[in-house]
């Protein structure tokens, strides 16, 4: 899935959010972090990248995900790569 836009990306972003964290009602924004949604700790974090990965056929750098500080960073790296 190529995303037209940062826009495009939050619903498919919720949903997967919601899944790996067994949770509903997600509802993340370009200022989100792991502190502020509950279950988002460093395993759960890696297992969200992979399935963002399968999700937008995309691969990141480890130094790329150690860089990202909220949401808002992520979703500009997805649109970055889904583009390339």
């Amino acid at each position: 899935m190529i995303p037209e836009n940062e826009a495009a990306v939050y619903p498919a972003l919720n949903t997967i959010f919601c899944s790996v964290l067994g949770r509903t009602g997600i509802q993340l924004a370009p200022e989100t972090t792991a502190a502020d949604v509950t279950g988002w700790d460093s395993l759960s974090h890696m297992l969200l990248i992979v399935e963002i990965e399968r999700h937008f056929r995309i691969r990141f750098t480890s130094s790329e995900v150690s860089r990202l500080k909220n949401v808002g960073e992520l979703v500009r790296l997805i649109v970055g790569k889904a583009r390339r």
